[in-house]
């Protein structure tokens, strides 16, 4: 597997993630963001709910992953997109406000949103709904799409990112609550049905239904 390491193959492939998250999950109601990756004290990205920038003309929202938690599994970057976009939707499409107490409570109207789009919800009494992961549809949506490739940079930013959260109307970067830590899987794909399965240790298995082995990708 060809894997990321430049700064312009990182923001195309966040970029052909948004674009196949928009068409997938919100039937491509969601304008098209401008996509950064920069520092996020304590969180995994953020969505920024007014028009930070200007293209051409034409104001756009922003969508930020935290240059500093690149080094997660290609579902967990996936994920903390989904959950921005989740922001994103509810916002400009649903004009609802999903967050309170400076962006750090999600609340139900997240809830409900990012349940019906491909992500599950754990509450804290502190932030609300706002841990979240992909459901196990999703997760075989991002395992079925073999051009997202691991990223291989990551920047050292002196903090260590906890969260998932949202910039909401403010100037100051939101800080979240704990997301459920995974381990880093490995990927396997059977070379005649392209079946693909995750471990999280080095395994040999057979493909049950073209009777060879799996291939490590």
């Amino acid at each position: 597997m060809k894997q990321i390491t430049k700064s312009s193959r990182l923001l195309a492939l966040l970029e052909r993630m948004f674009r196949d998250i928009n068409h997938d999950f919100f039937n491509d109601e969601l304008d098209t963001p401008v996509i950064t990756v920069t520092p996020s004290p304590k969180c995994y990205g953020y969505y920024t709910a007014y028009n930070a920038w200007e293209t051409k003309g034409t104001p756009k929202r922003e969508i930020n992953i935290s240059s500093g938690t690149l080094n997660r599994p290609i579902e967990d970057i996936f994920e903390t997109l989904l959950h921005e976009c989740i922001h994103f939707y509810n916002d400009t499409i649903l004009n609802t406000q999903d967050t309170s107490r400076q962006g750090h409570y999600h609340n139900k109207h997240f809830k409900n949103t990012a349940e019906s789009h491909g992500l599950l919800c754990k509450t804290t009494k502190t932030y609300g709904w706002s841990i979240t992961e992909l459901t196990d549809e999703s997760l075989e949506y991002v395992w079925s799409h073999d051009e997202y490739k691991e990223v291989e940079m990551n920047r050292s930013d002196g903090y260590t990112a906890v969260a998932v959260g949202n910039n909401s109307r403010s100037n100051g970067l939101t800080p979240g609550t704990p997301s459920k830590t995974r381990n880093r899987s490995l990927r396997y794909i059977c070379p005649k049905c392209n079946t693909i399965i995750r471990a999280n240790k080095i395994v040999s298995v057979i493909c049950g239904n073209c009777l060879i082995p799996f291939e490590q990708r």
